[in-house]
């Protein structure tokens, strides 16, 4: 238990130090992660800043997702039953000396809550009931924390609920954080990883049953309910309007000498009027970089004479993230070679589409892109029918040709092989399929007007009673409807 408390202190008082008395002898205030820079605050000051403020509770509104939460809940007290289950929502981390990063809360957090504030903690009891441990929100009265603490005060950050406030938000009962190290006196089953303070509380560290309560979690979210579908939709259209707006802006992007990060921000701009933020580090590859299959260094020009592949997705303010990806011809056009290129991998992207239903395994659409992939590079003469048949098409198209999406870009991750990778699938997952040729510029292999050309066309799907909705179908796919589709926008 002493343990605990040292990690809890050690985290929540960064940069905490206490102010000797002075002279006189009288004590001076507490200072509350303050920065080397911060004026000194005297006694006179503490003490007019404890009144005269007034009450500011709000009344507050169920999160539309609480409904969803408690019975995703229920369903883990399910598999899992008779044992106590934790789950932190994540720490912040420090960016730079004492600038926090942007706090994201863990997947598995959100999609039992709906929460995104640091340092809580869900407590799934044997019993099935739930409470979450939270810092709330202090009396001024009582607490120099309001305009003090760089990292957690409400003059610095903003305000957080109350103990009231939060258990009407997310209809669960609340606890102070504090109280947590009581809560946990028994055995538990932790997500490890999140919290370090709250892994030091339950041990042993790296018990199997801890792995299986993660691999549970990541199972849940497989099946997405009708909530978290239309949370994707939203998430999907955002995108489609964020790269509407990039077209607009290739004119002045081309002429920039970092093309690719003017892209990026026109891109990041859509995401944070419409979303959270970006779901993941933006790709904006044009000509060879395209080639790089995880491109986010996103600091070179464009060529009207080249490709540009940009794979990016709008984060909603629920978390919930697209992944789309087109590759553009920056002219306007593809010309004969890229339009080559860019139609095998259409025809791969649509065989694998077309096989997508419930029962289907999870396999089979990369297999099927895979197919028409080997198929063509033979026909090109790029490979022999014996290279063909031994899968050395993978020099040219590295990477699987799709995942699961939801919360995190790649959804699920942890889930066992047998229900995610070598399973089947079911209606409600939402999935990517992502076919690609990424054509090194430096590949001997490759006759030379090849070399140096990247393509990757990505879209989000929903299974459904019968096959698969293409969720993203805004976006235009075929060549020729790429083209059009630019010219409009562009006009």
């Amino acid at each position: 238990m002493a343990k605990y408390h040292r990690t809890l202190i050690h985290r929540t008082l960064i940069h905490r130090t206490l102010i000797s008395p002075h002279p006189g002898g009288t004590p001076m205030a507490e200072k509350l992660n303050t920065g080397s820079h911060d004026l000194p605050i005297s006694d006179a000051l503490a003490e007019f800043m404890r009144d005269g403020w007034a009450g500011t509770r709000a009344d507050v509104a169920p999160l539309p997702v609480a409904a969803y939460a408690a019975k995703r809940r229920a369903r883990l007290a399910e598999r899992l039953p008779g044992e106590r289950l934790v789950i932190p929502s994540g720490t912040l981390r420090a960016r730079s000396n004492d600038d926090d990063h942007r706090f994201r809360t863990h997947s598995a957090f959100a999609y039992l809550t709906g929460g995104q504030q640091p340092d809580d903690v869900l407590v799934i009891e044997p019993s099935g009931e739930a409470r979450l441990f939270l810092r709330p929100r202090p009396s001024r009265a009582e607490s120099q924390e309001f305009y003090r603490d760089r990292r957690y005060g409400e003059f610095w950050v903003g305000r957080r609920f109350d103990l009231a406030e939060a258990e009407a938000a997310y209809q669960i009962e609340c606890a102070h954080i504090d109280t947590l190290p009581a809560a946990l006196s028994g055995p538990a089953r932790v997500l490890r990883g999140v919290d370090a303070a709250v892994d030091a509380l339950v041990s042993p560290a790296g018990d199997d049953r801890d792995a299986e309560l993660a691999a549970v979690l990541s199972e849940l979210r497989l099946v997405k309910d009708e909530w978290e579908i239309a949370e994707l939709q939203q998430a999907v259209d955002a995108t489609a309007r964020g790269f509407e707006d990039v077209v607009r802006a290739l004119p002045a992007a081309l002429s920039h000498p970092r093309g690719e990060r003017y892209v990026e921000g026109v891109f990041g701009l859509r995401s944070r009027l419409e979303g959270n933020a970006v779901g993941y580090q933006s790709i904006v590859a044009s000509g060879a970089h395209a080639c790089v299959l995880h491109w986010i260094r996103n600091d070179g020009r464009l060529d009207p004479a080249e490709l540009l592949l940009l794979d990016a997705g709008v984060e909603g303010d629920n978390l919930y993230t697209a992944d789309v990806t087109r590759t553009l011809p920056l002219s306007g056009r593809f010309s004969p070679v890229q339009r080559q290129v860019y139609e095998l991998v259409y025809e791969a992207q649509t065989a694998a589409i077309a096989v997508l239903r419930p029962g289907a395994r999870f396999r089979e659409f990369h297999e099927t892109a895979m197919r028409v992939i080997s198929d063509g590079l033979r026909e090109w003469g790029v490979l022999t029918r014996a290279q063909a048949d031994a899968g050395l098409h993978r020099r040219y198209t590295l990477c699987s040709s799709g995942h699961m999406l939801g919360l995190d870009v790649h959804d699920c991750a942890r889930a066992r092989a047998e229900t995610y990778l070598d399973g089947v699938l079911e209606e409600g997952q939402v999935l990517t399929v992502e076919p690609g040729l990424y054509l090194q510029p430096d590949d001997l292999t490759l006759p030379p007007e090849l070399r140096g050309i990247g393509v990757r066309i990505e879209d989000d799907l929903v299974i459904t009673a019968d096959g698969a909705r293409l969720m993203s179908a805004a976006l235009p796919r075929r060549p020729d409807e790429v083209e059009s589709w630019m010219a409009a926008l562009s006009g």
